[in-house]
């Protein structure tokens, strides 16, 4: 059976989580995330980010979670700005604009957004009340790309968004992967001080399904449970999340499985560099994207799934390669030594 190098979340779910999931099966629990595990799961989250005042939203996967933060915090006649590589513009069925929100997309190699990147788009959406008008500006952490934000970015961006009277959102699917890229200076704290709103990942950080909504702007808090209800999001048995997220964070877990997946993609990375291999883009999370020769890609796909990312000419193309919580050494010394053999 070939390993899998497609995604982060192939696995089920850490064991840990899985024997708490059973440990507490048959307890009777209040509905509606309103059970123990969810409370004590917030309260993890909240000493975490060291702000006791933000609400905290458990829903089951990234797109539920875009699709009712932007739903939830648009007007019917504003917008969202992303990257073009974003999520919520190339991998969502058009969530987004099933609303009733536009996306406008700005073209980024590294999938990374400035507020120079953001000037051109309100210059032209200002001929009111004739166009959209932005408000939303969408990004991702780490991007679609492996990229991550560093602190300078982020409060430069921050700054510009309130500035701006624009709200910043942080797509968290990989949240756990930036915070633990060894070139991060990024805390928690940080995201939650410089965001509006964002989400921590579970989904593809060791967890069956799940992300966590934090919501860190006051005016956005109002009435968000019922955009939550009317999406069909709040889960009867928000138990099966909430168990998740403790058991996530209460002994550091959540960043533990982020770190094992950066550092197996990392073994990976530094082994092609010493073959001169090159990369679409320079990441130190778990997503990587090296060039290749068609045939060693020919090769490698024998043994291996992966993405075939972009054609770079006739003879080259990346491929994406992306390690998870549960990547084994074995996984990523078979990688490395078949490709050895032709490099």
């Amino acid at each position: 059976m070939k390993y899998s190098f497609k995604n982060d979340y192939s696995e089920g779910c850490h064991p840990d989580i899985l024997k708490a999931l059973s440990l507490y099966n048959l307890d009777q629990q209040a509905g509606y995330g309103e059970d123990e595990y969810s409370l004590k799961a917030k309260e993890f989250i909240r000493k975490k980010m060291k702000n006791a005042n933000s609400d905290i939203y458990f829903v089951s996967g990234g797109t539920q979670a875009n699709l009712i933060v932007i739903s939830s915090v648009l007007k019917p006649y504003q917008c969202a700005v992303s990257a073009a590589t974003g999520h919520i513009l190339n991998n969502e069925s058009g969530a987004i604009e099933a609303t009733g929100h536009k996306i406008l997309s700005v073209q980024k190699e590294d999938g990374k957004l400035t507020p120079e990147d953001i000037i051109p788009v309100l210059e032209s959406h200002r001929n009111i009340p004739h166009q959209v008008m932005p408000k939303l500006v969408y990004i991702s952490n780490s991007t679609e790309l492996g990229t991550v934000y560093t602190l300078n970015e982020l409060q430069e961006l921050s700054a510009f968004c309130k500035q701006n009277n624009l709200y910043l959102f942080m797509d968290g699917a990989r949240l756990g992967h930036a915070l633990m890229a060894e070139t991060n200076d990024l805390t928690l704290e940080k995201v939650a001080q410089l965001t509006d709103i964002f989400y921590l990942g579970g989904t593809k950080n060791g967890a069956l399904i799940g992300e966590a909504i934090v919501i860190n702007n006051f005016e956005l808090k109002e009435d968000f449970a019922f955009n939550i209800k009317q999406k069909g999001a709040l889960l009867a048995k928000g138990r099966l999340l909430g168990i998740q997220f403790l058991e996530l964070m209460k002994n550091n877990l959540y960043f533990e499985l982020a770190d094992h997946a950066n550092k197996q993609a990392m073994k990976i990375k530094r082994a092609l560099k010493e073959r001169e291999v090159g990369f679409l883009s320079d990441t130190y999370t778990n997503q990587i994207f090296p060039l290749l020769s068609n045939d060693l890609i020919q090769i490698l796909s024998e043994k291996f799934e992966f993405y075939i990312w972009k054609k770079a000419d006739d003879n080259l193309s990346a491929i994406r390669l992306i390690t998870s919580w549960n990547t084994p050494d074995e996984a990523v010394d078979g990688f490395i030594e078949t490709a050895y053999k032709v490099l």
